[in-house]
This record gives C-alpha cells, structure tokens and sequence, in this order.
C-alpha cells in the first residue's frame, strides 16, 4: 500500500508565520532607551544624527549659575539610573567604574574604600584608597559639565531634571582627578581627554546628555564634535 502523502503547508501559512516571527523579534529585541527613557547613542552613526538634530546656539551668560541649582551634591534623590538605591551617586559611580574594590564596613555595601580605576582620559591605572588625602585621586567628572550645561540650556529645566542631570550615570564617569580639574567647565570645542582612543565615546556620551535633556551646542562645540565623529 502506498504511504499516504503529509497534506503540504499552504503558502500563505509560511509567510503568515514568517512575519509573526519578525514581529515578535521586533517586540523583545532590547529598547534603545535606556530605564530613564531617554534616547541612547549607541555608536559614531547615532551620534552624527542626534548631533544633527540638536539645536546650535549662542551660550548664554554663565550669571545665575549655582551648583546647588543642580541639588545637593551626589544626593541619591534622582529619578534616573542608580537613583533612589540607598547609595549616594559618587560611591555608585566609583562602584561601578573601578575594579578589585572593597567596601567599608557597616555602610549598606555603598562605601568604596579601595579599587583600582582604568582612566579613560589618560590610559594609566589609578589605585584609589578613600581618605581626606587620597580620594581626590579620582574624581567623578561630568561629561557636560554643570556650569556648561547651565549656559546651554539647563536654567530652563526644572529642579527634579536638574538633579538628575547632576547624578545621571550617562553622564558621570570616575576619571584621573588633576585632568579633570584640568577641564573645568570646557566644552568639546575647548577640551578633550588626553588620550585620544577616547574621543569618541566621549563626544557620544556629550551628545547622548544633551539629546536627553533637551540641551543645545554652540557653533564651534558642534563642529568639533562632527569632526571627532567623522574620524571614529
């Protein structure tokens, strides 16, 4: 007796499960966003076309400007990334950017004592040991730095988006302490870190902060950064 023949899959079932398929792919590939929701710049591309969408203006003057405009310092009070986990953002930031830590006893697991920091900025090692002599060792940089951000754009924000700008972990990075005293308040048209490897991410990172909090760049801030993007 001959087998019987399996009926076949009708075409239209294939492409019916085929664009089930995608959709699903779609719906549970991870967001670009980030748990705060903003936009997060992935590479050098991304950056190109966020830099394009952000406005370019004149600074405004620096008159006004108070670091405790942007809330107390490393307060844990944040609507973003790490906020409101019982630590304060240095030590967060610390935790998260240093290797081979320890923490200091009886302090919820928040205090870093000791870890060691590969510096983006410069390329060295940095071993860190808390204490009134040492902790300047490294130190938390804003990528845009407050008072920059304060004259493009961030006096218009409210209290709240001030102190996230402020603790906002796209924009903190533990650095080499005397190069970031050495940046200030410069922008990317002004001052970037000494090893070049790192321009990149760190142009990205700038444009990422200011896409998110609705910040604009100057003229010459915008063309230095499509010339960094365009050699990455």
């Amino acid at each position: 007796m001959a087998r019987a023949r399996k009926p076949s899959v009708p075409r239209w079932l294939w492409i019916l499960c085929f664009i089930a398929v995608s959709v699903a792919v779609v719906l549970l590939e991870p967001a670009s966003d980030d748990e705060s929701g903003a936009v997060v710049v992935a590479n050098p591309s991304q950056a190109l076309e966020a830099l394009a969408a952000l406005p370019v203006r004149d600074e405004e003057p620096q008159d006004g400007y108070d670091r405790n405009l942007f809330g107390s310092a490393w307060t844990d009070n944040v609507t973003v990334g790490l906020g409101r986990n019982g630590c304060d953002t240095r030590n967060d930031i610390l935790a998260r950017d240093l290797v081979d830590i320890s923490l200091e006893p009886a302090t919820k697991d928040c205090t870093v004592r000791t870890g060691t920091l590969h510096d983006p900025y410069t390329g060295k090692e940095i071993f860190f040991r808390r204490g009134v002599d040492t902790s300047s060792a490294v130190q938390i940089d804003h990528i845009v730095a407050l008072s920059d951000a304060w004259k493009k754009g961030a006096r218009y924000l409210d209290d709240e988006q001030r102190r996230n700008l402020a603790n906002d972990p796209r924009n903190l990075q533990a650095v080499d302490g005397p190069t970031n005293q050495s940046k200030g308040d410069s922008d990317a048209a002004e001052w970037l870190p000494p090893d070049s490897s790192y321009h990149c991410k760190y142009v990205e990172r700038q444009i990422e902060v200011k896409t998110a909090y609705e910040l604009w760049v100057t003229q010459d801030e915008h063309d230095a950064m499509a010339r960094i993007l365009a050699g990455c």
